[in-house]
């Protein structure tokens, strides 16, 4: 069993990258034994469903990457099944770089952050987007967030090739405010 991450990631180039600044064993062995790692666990999920924004990388057809911050309440990004997340787009967003982007090359690459944990879940797919007005209603129940007051214009569909955590050793703790609070409520309770 291969690590589908590495497989997909560790090109030729990264590999001899890996070879000259003296990490290719390291990373060998992760391909070798840490996989597959193309379908999402109960600890990817558990992390997933607790998120409340992400990061999401595309590439343009000039070959330019973008990344775009995505934002909502917690658990806005769904899973759907175990190789396939799902998130509702909603009005507001006018520039649709990610959406253009994706009309010509439809990978992706998403990181998602614990800043107070310092953890970190690097995803890779193939996004679809869907218009509100014609999605599937399967679909549109997956996305919904009853409590949220926006309106849903698209969803988009990322089906799973691979994911990887990575080391938390340059993640600076952050705390949201909700975290923030918890924290304060257990130093006074303490």
């Amino acid at each position: 069993m291969t690590h589908v991450f590495a497989d997909t990631m560790f090109t030729e180039s990264v590999r001899a990258a890996q070879e000259s600044y003296g990490s290719h064993e390291h990373n060998e062995n992760l391909r070798q034994n840490f996989g597959p790692n193309n379908v999402l666990g109960a600890r990817e999920i558990d992390f997933i469903h607790k998120r409340d924004s992400f990061y999401l990388a595309t590439v343009s057809e000039t070959d330019w990457p973008y990344v775009q911050h995505r934002g909502g309440p917690v658990g806005f990004l769904k899973v759907i099944g175990p190789k396939k997340l799902a998130y509702a787009d909603f009005r507001g967003n006018t520039q649709l770089v990610s959406v253009g982007n994706l009309t010509e090359n439809n990978r992706c690459s998403i990181i998602l952050m614990d800043y107070a944990n310092r953890r970190r879940l690097k995803i890779i797919g193939y996004i679809r987007v869907e218009n509100a007005d014609i999605a599937d209603e399967q679909v549109l129940e997956d996305v919904e967030l009853p409590n949220y007051p926006s309106v849903v214009e698209r969803v988009f569909l990322i089906d799973v090739v691979a994911f990887d955590w990575n080391c938390p050793q340059h993640i600076t703790k952050r705390y949201t405010e909700a975290e923030l609070l918890e924290h304060l409520e257990e130093a006074a309770t303490a």
